[in-house]
């Protein structure tokens, strides 16, 4: 990621920096580890809600407001909003001119092959104001339209990892080999199978370890158990297939969910919306209006 590149990027949050005209989520083509959205809002968007990824974003327009760790806060444009997996949070417009963001939502595991088995990095702030954590972060999201080359992709990752690191300010505990290892094995066999049930025992035999040890593994290297991860996996497949206009109780069952009313109480639990809602919002039909 060039200098040059950078510098296009940040300036480029000025023609950004437009209002909301109607209610919309616009999704950018699909990386591996990670997703990029831009969200437009008038009033409450998201219910409380919490997913297994960082959410990393950047206010264009108007005041994002969003209750986390128990606090409200409250970020303008230009400023950083960062939260860490599996931690509860809501999101909104703070005022009646509506809000704009752009934001993206990355795995702890793309982040873990970064830091080669070292703690996620906890960011207590979650309203940022850094104008090279800005850069890096609009380089990404800047061209929302275009899919981001894998050559791309592993340098943004390692310029936001210094970032987080930075605005953690404390050192990253690294992870016993062992239980590093066993925490990706298990990781990879849920990836490969997330349309099924995986019992505890499989996850003992691929790993090696007995089921509390390595949930306990798993836990620190990625902030969620491995049921949860297996959930939001099949949730990220269910909205993709939203995205490509996959009648939704075909959705339910192709994710892995048992009927349409788990994959609603599921999808809402992590997104914040129902599935219903999503849909109306990526497809452009959303009824709520300013």
């Amino acid at each position: 990621m060039s200098p040059e590149i950078d510098s296009q990027a940040f300036q480029g949050l000025g023609r950004l920096c437009e209002g909301p005209t109607e209610n919309r989520i616009i999704t950018a083509p699909s990386t591996t580890g990670m997703e990029r959205i831009e969200a437009r809002f008038h009033g409450n968007a998201f219910d409380l809600h919490r997913h297994d990824t960082y959410a990393i974003g950047v206010t264009l327009h108007g005041v994002q407001s969003f209750r986390y760790r128990g606090t409200t806060h409250h970020s303008l444009p230009g400023q950083i909003i960062v939260l860490h997996p599996d931690e509860l949070h809501d999101g909104g417009a703070g005022t009646e001119d509506g809000l704009r963001y752009r934001i993206l939502y990355l795995e702890p595991s793309l982040m873990l092959d970064c830091l080669e088995g070292a703690s996620l990095p906890f960011v207590r702030d979650a309203v940022l104001t850094d104008p090279v954590f800005c850069t890096t972060l609009l380089s990404a999201l800047g061209p929302i339209d275009r899919e981001l080359d894998d050559l791309f992709v592993t340098d943004f990752v390692a310029q936001l990892m210094q970032s987080l690191a930075r605005h953690a300010g404390q050192p990253a505990r690294p992870m016993l080999k062992p239980a590093w290892r066993a925490a990706r094995l298990a990781r990879d066999y849920l990836e490969d199978n997330i349309a099924r049930s995986v019992r505890s025992e499989e996850l003992e035999a691929i790993t090696g370890l007995d089921r509390y040890a390595l949930s306990r593994h798993f836990r620190a290297a990625f902030s969620t158990s491995p049921h949860r991860f297996l959930v939001m996996r099949r949730l990220q497949q269910a909205r993709r297939m939203i995205e490509i206009g996959e009648p939704l109780a075909q959705i339910a069952i192709a994710a892995g969910f048992s009927d349409q009313s788990h994959f609603n109480r599921q999808f809402k639990k992590a997104f914040g919306i129902t599935p219903g809602r999503w849909s109306s919002l990526v497809h452009g039909n959303d009824a709520m209006v300013a």
